[in-house]
């Protein structure tokens, strides 16, 4: 996966949002199952009017029933169909993509630019409401609804405690090969007047699960069937707990990615390959 487009190719940086509700995830799968990522691609090789399929690149891979208000991708181009098509390019895809994904924005992407390894951090927000009549409707496929009344300063108490560089080991799906050591930059939750509980999770990367293990655990205490201090004894273990639910997909949603300026770029790819491990705590 390079930092550059090929000789003769532009690299385009792509804004988008979806409603993921009817996705089958992010990414392209087999079996015709329906992807966002399978619906851009598609819909950018009509609009272009090329039998080649440009792939795209993501900030980060969104699960099935997960949503998107601030995706970042990006997707190198012919430079000649890029020529043709940048002018009008936004318009066709907005009449050719169905109504729950869009492109907002489209622009040459700045040298080194890459959707996925130059990020610096990506911010999710996860909705949850303990109202005793259940959800709103209208807000069904948005918010988890929890049946038990919850204590939000409880929660934020424990979340206080997840914060910073750790081994997420114990809130995330393992995946072979790939480390679960990331640094939660932010975790937080607040109640608004309509009694949606918005918890804003924010860190450099997440592994497989991991937002949505860490708000199981947040409800359990918030519920009062455990103290503030069990997710951080549960990290700290290193090892899935049987008590951490893997809450339902259709609350969380990727509200925003981050990016350095252009001149860092490159360093910041770099940085992101790098297999992290946590510093050593010394011998003997």
């Amino acid at each position: 996966m390079s930092d550059e487009a090929a000789p003769g190719h532009v690299r385009v940086r792509l804004d988008l949002s979806y409603d993921g509700s009817e996705f089958s995830g992010w990414a392209k799968q087999a079996g015709g199952r329906r992807t966002v990522q399978g619906e851009i691609e598609d819909a950018l090789r009509t609009v272009t009017r090329s039998k080649e399929t440009y792939e795209l690149t993501v900030a980060g891979r969104t699960d099935a029933g997960v949503h998107a208000r601030g995706q970042v991708a990006h997707v190198d181009l012919p430079r000649e169909v890029w020529a043709e098509h940048h002018q009008k390019l936004l318009k066709r895809l907005a009449g050719r993509l169905p109504r729950d994904v869009r492109v907002w924005a489209l622009r040459e992407a700045p040298s080194g630019f890459n959707a996925r390894f130059s990020a610096v951090w990506r911010r999710y927000a996860y909705r949850v409401t303990d109202n005793p009549g259940g959800v709103d409707p209208l807000l069904r496929n948005h918010v988890l609804w929890h049946d038990w009344p919850l204590d939000v300063d409880a929660m934020n108490e424990a979340a206080r405690r997840l914060l910073g560089e750790h081994d997420f080991a114990a809130y995330c799906k393992k995946r072979e090969g790939a480390t679960t050591i990331r640094t939660l930059q932010e975790l937080s939750l607040v109640k608004g007047e309509d009694g949606i509980i918005t918890a804003t999770v924010r860190a450099d990367a997440f592994c497989h699960n991991m937002v949505r293990s860490l708000i199981g655990a947040l409800l359990f205490v918030g519920d009062g069937h455990r103290p503030p201090d069990w997710p951080g004894k549960v990290l700290a273990a290193g090892v899935r707990d049987s008590a951490v639910h893997v809450v339902r997909p259709h609350g969380l949603t990727l509200e925003e990615v981050g990016y350095p300026a252009d001149e860092l770029l490159a360093a910041r790819n770099k940085e992101a390959r790098n297999k992290r491990s946590l510093p050593s705590a010394g011998c003997c």
